[in-house]
């Protein structure tokens, strides 16, 4: 009820809308082709363009691996038939193939039970670390993967 010459009005609104709508969600054991985006002693971190989010750790790197800290990045000692060792690098921008070998969801909706963070006086609470809603971890242990560049 509204007093004193009040007006409710009520709009509503239609707009139509373009976008375009992507869905990834690749399966256990699928095959993709990434690039490096960056080394660091836990793995590699992959790109598909599109997506960014993509680790291969230490333990699923070919055996025997090594990482070059001065360079920051991975080197696979290759053995050929004769016994002879060759530094593979893994450098970054370079094409890799990799196997899915999991995934890793994580619920990312805001919790509106907690205030927001409140600048008071000179104290700032820490903002919470932010994280990432999907993962996919991946392998290149195994025959043919790998860069792009080793096997042609």
């Amino acid at each position: 009820m509204c007093s004193n010459n009040c007006y409710i009005m009520i709009c509503f609104l239609n707009a139509s809308v373009h976008f375009r709508f992507i869905v990834f969600r690749p399966f256990i054991g699928e095959v993709l082709v990434g690039k490096i985006r960056s080394s660091s002693s836990e793995g590699l971190r992959v790109s598909l363009g599109f997506f960014d989010d993509i680790k291969i750790p230490a333990n699923s790197l070919q055996n025997p691996s090594r990482f070059d800290v001065p360079d920051q990045i991975w080197v696979w000692q290759y053995k050929n038939n004769e016994d002879e060792e060759h530094d593979m690098f893994m450098d970054t921008d370079e094409e890799i193939r990799f196997c899915v070998t999991d995934e890793n969801f994580v619920d990312t909706v805001p919790n509106s039970d907690q205030p927001p963070n409140v600048v008071s006086g000179t104290e700032a609470a820490l903002p919470e670390k932010k994280q990432v809603p999907y993962t996919i971890m991946g392998t290149i242990a195994d025959y043919g993967l790998g860069l792009t560049s080793w096997w042609n």
